[in-house]
């Protein structure tokens, strides 16, 4: 992938090195409870992984300010990178999204971190995976994912990242469309099952989205490369809830899968590549 030419976002919260400092013990209030169990609706992240998430970083507790251990390196090769996907991002949503839906971009804000962290959604650790939280319209990604997908999720390189983070950004677009906040309200009147197909619904919606953004990257900025494309689609096989189940248990169970299967991550990916328009992305419809 070729990302040079693509503007640089200062939208970049590099937590890298920080110490959270939370102060205090014990269980979780039934204020933050609730929170969390909204976020899952949200995200589609397990509410246990949350909760596990949040009771570690002390939250509903009196906290301090986290504490900067490390120094960050504005050079550094990956909040480089990523600053370029994210500015790629901004500019295409802001040129796109008015043009085609009326509904003015708003930036998200990109929070890189390892280990755990804070987020409006409760606490943030690596094993979530990256996340959007609809609260604070922030992106969460622990940078230690991407060696996960250079050993586990299909290979990895630059484009299959910038995948990655442009499905977390069109979660947020999805926010700013008034599409998180439907399909939330809902999951609160149906059963599991059904909850959970809305769920699919929403993730296969931001793979499309994300391969809209890569249409116009690539026709503003020739961003693509022989075989970017190819390791895409690989990582979003390897990323699949039939695949990652079976992987983990030996069997499938399509009524708990929360993010779609391997082909059908592939389908919307490549729909949303393929033509560069949001309509073609109605996967609640389709």
């Amino acid at each position: 992938m070729e990302y040079d030419n693509m503007p640089t976002s200062s939208n970049i919260e590099d937590r890298r090195g920080q110490r959270g400092g939370a102060v205090g013990a014990g269980g979780l209030g039934l204020g933050a409870i609730v929170v969390i169990f909204a976020i899952s609706y949200f995200t589609g992240i397990s509410p246990q992984v949350l909760i596990s998430g949040a009771e570690m970083m002390g939250v509903g507790q009196q906290q301090s300010a986290p504490t900067q251990t490390t120094p960050v390196d504005p050079n550094d090769p990956a909040r480089v990178f990523l600053s370029k996907v994210v500015g790629g991002t901004e500019a295409v949503w802001s040129e796109v999204l008015p043009a085609q839906t009326g509904v003015r971009y708003e930036p998200a804000t990109l929070v890189i971190y390892d280990g755990a962290t804070r987020s409006g959604c409760g606490g943030a650790q690596s094993a979530m995976g990256p996340f959007y939280c609809p609260i604070d319209k922030k992106v969460y990604l622990d940078t230690s994912f991407f060696r996960d997908m250079q050993t586990k999720f299909g290979g990895g390189g630059d484009f299959a990242y910038s995948y990655v983070v442009a499905h977390e950004i069109g979660h947020h677009v999805q926010d700013l469309l008034g599409i998180l906040d439907k399909v939330d309200n809902y999951k609160q009147r149906v059963s599991q099952t059904q909850a959970n197909a809305a769920s699919v619904r929403v993730e296969l919606q931001a793979d499309c989205l994300a391969g809209v953004w890569a249409n116009h990257a690539n026709e503003k900025w020739k961003i693509l490369q022989p075989g970017d494309i190819e390791k895409a689609l690989a990582t979003a096989q390897a990323i699949g809830d039939d695949r990652l189940q079976t992987a983990s248990r030996g069997y499938a169970v399509p009524d708990s899968f929360t993010h779609g299967s391997s082909a059908q991550r592939q389908k919307w990916l490549t729909a949303g590549l393929k033509s560069g328009d949001i309509k073609d992305c109605d996967t609640f419809s389709n």
